[in-house]
């Protein structure tokens, strides 16, 4: 279970032309906005991953846009977890729960997830804010990360989960996001 004052929101990787081409991309993009915008009013804290940005190019606008206060971290492995500084950011929020989003499912965030779990994390790869070029390379994605202990969840799920309950101070903000 995800808990507001122990949990990260990660992106992994969301792109350039790349995120354009993802299955689904647009809806993708949307709720991954979503899920940002609701993780701010949240307070929680989030982690921003970009692959090899001068072949990949910079981050998605869309997603971008609601970062503004904070930093990408550059990667060269398909693993964040294999990055030196999100590892030392990570340990620095002292949180034990991700919320792992990102593109693409099979590669960059299964390989992020799988290392989380290795390291003990509650992982919940948020579903409708994840995709791949093929919505079977999506959906092995998944399912590996199911089978190594993550669990599945999606925007809307996370973020009341986070909250708990309608007598939360911010659910009037959550739901306006949601509809």
């Amino acid at each position: 279970m995800i808990h507001v004052d122990e949990t990260v929101l990660v992106i992994v990787d969301v792109q350039g032309k790349l995120a354009k081409i993802m299955h689904q991309s647009k809806e993708m993009l949307t709720n991954l906005e979503r899920m940002i915008q609701g993780a701010s009013i949240l307070e929680i804290p989030i982690i921003w991953l970009e692959q090899y940005p001068k072949g990949l190019g910079p981050t998605s606008d869309e997603v971008k846009q609601h970062l503004t206060n904070l930093s990408p971290i550059e990667k060269m492995t398909f693993s964040a977890c294999k990055n030196e500084e999100f590892k030392e950011t990570l340990e620095q929020l002292n949180c034990q729960s991700i919320l792992l989003t990102g593109i693409e499912s099979h590669i960059c965030v299964y390989q992020t997830a799988r290392d989380l779990l290795k390291e003990d994390y509650y992982v919940e790869a948020v579903v409708d804010c994840i995709s791949s070029r093929t919505l079977i390379n999506k959906e092995i994605g998944l399912e590996k990360m199911k089978q190594l202990g993550a669990y599945v969840t999606s925007v809307e799920m996370a973020l009341f989960d986070l909250m708990g309950s309608a007598e939360h101070p911010h659910f009037k903000e959550i739901s306006k996001i949601i509809k």
